[in-house]
């Protein structure tokens, strides 16, 4: 595999200081660069090799960062609001790019990741050429739920917190927290990304497997519907780019191709 040259980056915010990874090959194209969007328990150290297979498979820029709370990045004590993933797109995205001087981009997100990536795109229109959502929620489903009440009860064992430890250290108790409280409260149940998907002007791509334990296939349906395509993985969970992460560049691969020659 050529090169990939990774650079650490910190973003700041008015809350707190982000911390940001980027990869991107030696012979960079003018592309846009990738932006990706983590999941509930997620960091940018939790997507493994995934952005650098992508940015050497694509031959683009690919840029992660940790949401203030989680990974490397600051620490917070408020819970997020119910409009949480609105609020990531509307006050944090916008400096990360003003930070990385990125002006146009792809939005990618993973989970409640692939919401923030649809939200960005609502809001940021003329800067975003294309989502790609991976096993994302467009809405509270009880299959959702489930799983979200499962996962409590698997982290109440000290070796599956100990996982999270490795990634968030002292922060590991306030992120299951900012997931499963926010998540489980009655007020949470309307949510959707009804009005940010009308809003959407860009190619969409929706991944998804099905066997998802998070999701049903009518998530990926509703975000791609009339505005783009999904793909759904056969014998599949929860995470389509650790469990084949090949099929899921390739899945990218030809949407960026076909949407950009478009």
């Amino acid at each position: 595999m050529a090169e990939i040259i990774e650079a650490e980056h910190w973003i700041e915010s008015p809350t707190g200081h982000l911390y940001a990874k980027s990869w991107a090959p030696p012979a960079l194209n003018v592309s846009q660069p990738v932006i990706l969007f983590h999941d509930s328990l997620g960091c940018v150290a939790l997507w493994k090799d995934f952005p650098r297979l992508l940015a050497h498979s694509l031959g683009r820029r690919v840029i992660a960062y940790d949401r203030l709370g989680f990974g490397r990045s600051d620490a917070r004590t408020d819970l997020p609001g119910q409009d949480f993933i609105a609020v990531e797109a509307e006050r944090f995205l916008p400096l990360l790019c003003e930070q990385l001087s990125v002006r146009a981009f792809i939005a990618c997100g993973h989970s409640v990741g692939g919401g923030m990536a649809v939200e960005t795109a609502a809001r940021f229109s003329a800067r975003c050429n294309g989502i790609i959502t991976i096993a994302a929620q467009a809405f509270v489903e009880e299959n959702t739920l489930k799983g979200i009440r499962a996962a409590r009860r698997e982290f109440a064992s000290a070796d599956a917190l100990a996982r999270l430890v490795r990634y968030h250290g002292a922060k590991t108790d306030w992120v299951l927290r900012a997931w499963i409280e926010t998540w489980l409260a009655p007020g949470f149940a309307g949510w959707n990304l009804d009005e940010a998907l009308e809003r959407l002007r860009c190619p969409v791509l929706a991944i998804h497997g099905d066997r998802d334990e998070y999701g049903s296939l009518a998530h990926p349906r509703r975000i791609a519907e009339g505005r783009g395509s999904f793909h759904i993985l056969p014998d599949t969970g929860h995470s389509p780019h650790r469990e084949h992460p090949t099929l899921v560049i390739k899945a990218i691969e030809d949407f960026l191709a076909s949407s950009e020659n478009d």
